[in-house]
């Protein structure tokens, strides 16, 4: 059971991180200057990328683990290149979430 636990934050842990990268992504890097005024934005720019990768690596990390606690457990056992494919199916997870928050945001202007 802890070992399961333990599987699972290191999966979390790499959701967050593509959350993350999908928000680096998004925003690109942040405004340089040696003004204060864009150092608040700076901080603002640095705010956003955590608190929103956050929140959408959470998401994914969510979607992952009820994938794979309904479907991938029992489809992947004895398997050698299960973590592999594991990888490779929160990676996709990860592009169809950036591409709904995208559509969302920019497309049908909900966000």
């Amino acid at each position: 059971m802890i070992k399961r636990i333990l599987n699972y934050l290191g999966w979390t842990i790499v959701a967050i991180l593509l959350g993350f990268l999908h928000m680096r992504i998004v925003l690109g890097p942040g405004p340089e200057s040696d003004n204060s005024g864009i150092q608040f934005l700076n901080g603002i720019h640095d705010f956003v990328l955590l608190y929103v990768g956050a929140i959408i690596g959470c998401i994914i990390a969510f979607i992952f683990i009820l994938f794979d606690v309904f479907y991938l457990n029992n489809k992947l056992q004895g398997n050698n290149k299960a973590t592999l494919f594991k990888f490779i199916i929160i990676i996709a997870i990860a592009i169809i979430v950036g591409f709904t928050h995208y559509f969302l945001e920019n497309i049908a202007n909900v966000i």
